[in-house]
């Protein structure tokens, strides 16, 4: 499948994934020591709704339109939608870079990596005038090889491929598992997609055969897979931080429930068990 963002902002599948961005880097920021973040498929950084990308496809109208309103529960990624939105309606929706940009202190640093021509240029447009943000033009997994660990020795690495490549998840297991041997007290946060019914199951096999402890997987469809349509989404993270499993489980829970998605399924299990 073809997973560029800025044909997909605001769909079903980024409410779990940024709601779990969001409550990792608000983990991260309850120390006063610094954080560095690295943003391995940044896109753009932030979207326009009304884009031509953008209403080719109306993913966001089942998304984060819907959910803004139906839910009737909390939300820490409607907050930030929201408040993006500076209260109005709904216009623009926050890419990953401007999530992580609204919970960065004045000593963390995030490093925003894009490989398209020109969604690097608008990247580097939106993540201007700022020291701490830097955007670079190269690929997210060879950034991993080169950027680990960092120097303030905490963060996180969010990882959202666009699975253009028939090889993407092996690129995506192989890229944790050499992340984690040179950098294994960070987070990481990866995304997949669900369109079949035990969805990545060689990538999980891999991170445990490599005897990677504390991984999690919590995954959300909106309705029964049938190896065709993209039903939802996933996200592994490896070191998820204390309560985070719960907190997701219930997140997803309220996503489906806000969304109505009555015939789908929210889904938590430990890959492989915390040390």
């Amino acid at each position: 499948m073809n997973y560029r963002h800025a044909y997909h902002a605001g769909n079903h599948t980024e409410l779990l994934k940024h709601t779990a961005l969001i409550l990792i880097l608000r983990h991260l920021c309850e120390k006063s020591k610094p954080f560095f973040v690295l943003d391995t498929h940044a896109g753009l950084g932030a979207y326009d709704l009304n884009s031509e990308k953008a209403l080719k496809t109306r993913e966001a109208e089942d998304g984060i339109l819907r959910f803004a309103r139906q839910s009737q529960t909390p939300s820490p990624l409607l907050d930030l939608v929201r408040s993006f939105n500076d209260g109005g309606d709904i216009l623009r929706y926050p890419g990953s870079p401007a999530i992580i940009r609204t919970h960065m202190r004045e000593t963390d640093k995030l490093i925003a990596c894009e490989l398209h021509d020109q969604d690097i240029k608008v990247l580097k447009r939106n993540l201007a005038n700022d020291r701490r943000l830097i955007a670079q033009q190269r690929d997210g997994y060879e950034a991993m090889k080169a950027l680990l660990p960092p120097p303030e020795r905490r963060g996180l690495v969010f990882i959202d491929p666009p699975f253009e490549k028939p090889d993407e998840e092996e690129a995506l297991a192989n890229a944790l598992i050499n992340a984690h041997r040179k950098w294994a007290t960070g987070i990481y946060l990866a995304w997949y997609p669900i369109k079949s019914s035990r969805p990545f199951d060689d990538m999980k096999a891999a991170l445990a055969d490599a005897g990677i402890p504390n991984v999690l997987s919590v995954e959300l469809t909106l309705a029964p897979t049938d190896g065709e349509r993209l039903v939802g989404g996933g996200v592994i993270i490896i070191n998820p931080p204390w309560k985070l499993d719960r907190a997701l489980e219930a997140a997803a829970r309220d996503i489906r429930i806000g969304l109505r998605a009555h015939r789908g399924e929210a889904h938590m299990e430990w890959v492989t068990p915390r040390a």
